[in-house]
């Protein structure tokens, strides 16, 4: 059996060419969105620096217990 092909014929296959298969348009990608607007009594709170507190800051006696170093073998025992 030999098989011939015609110029022109891909066995009955072609691209669409209706206006609704076509790829649409590429079109503008929408703005971002805006930021939402702050309540007028943090905004005063947040750009404010606060000071030390008036006591002084927390020292609890043990505080260098929490942090002082056990040697290799304790700690791996």
């Amino acid at each position: 059996m030999e098989m011939r092909e015609e110029k022109g014929d891909m066995g009955g296959w072609e691209t669409p060419k209706r206006g609704d298969c076509r790829i649409p348009v590429a079109i503008r990608c929408p703005p971002p969105p805006r930021k939402k607007k702050r309540c007028p009594t943090a905004a005063g709170a947040l750009g404010k620096r606060r000071g030390p507190p008036r006591n002084g800051y927390f020292h609890p006696p043990d505080l260098e217990a929490l942090f002082a170093l056990a040697s290799r073998r304790e700690a791996c025992a």
